[in-house]
């Protein structure tokens, strides 16, 4: 699948629930993706094994190009966007918001009526994503990155 390709038009992506048998797909999109914060494997294992996540998958053409990972607190009705990771391929080309679509629709379906994230402050493509989906930010964490950088903290309301 070639960069230009997708960018010239929106890619037909379907959105799937991850399994254990996409361990090895996610541990390799996330170090893509996140070079120095990196989910480790272990910890992307677990997510594909518990009930209190959802790791979602969006494909195009057979081929991974982006997860989502969604985290609940069992007596809360809050969810948290824990990792929202694209392709370099599929940049600009209208993934994230599908996927950020889909985890907006699994908290719904949690019964949950907020979602919140973190974002690192030098990142204005997501940002930008964030804010035209409706989050607004409501605060930092400084140093939160390996790097030192702080993250944004945005949220959102769902509606039932």
């Amino acid at each position: 699948m070639r960069t230009a390709a997708l960018k010239r038009s929106m890619p037909q992506v379907e959105v799937r629930a991850g399994t254990p048998d996409d361990l090895d797909i996610v541990v390799a999109l996330e170090a893509n993706v996140f070079a120095a914060d990196c989910l480790a494997r272990k910890c992307l294992k677990r997510f594909l094994s518990v009930t209190t996540a959802q790791l979602l998958i969006a494909e195009c053409d057979g081929e991974t190009i982006g997860c989502a990972i969604v985290s609940f607190r069992a007596a809360n009705s809050l969810a948290r966007l824990y990792s929202l990771g694209v392709a370099p391929l599929a940049e600009g080309a209208g993934v994230a918001a599908i996927l950020l679509d889909a985890a907006e629709a699994a908290a719904r379906g949690r019964g949950c009526n907020e979602i919140r994230l973190e974002v690192h402050e030098n990142n204005p493509r997501a940002i930008a994503c964030y804010r035209k989906a409706g989050y607004v930010e409501f605060g930092r964490h400084v140093g939160y990155y390996k790097d030192l950088g702080d993250a944004l903290r945005f949220r959102k309301r769902l509606a039932a």
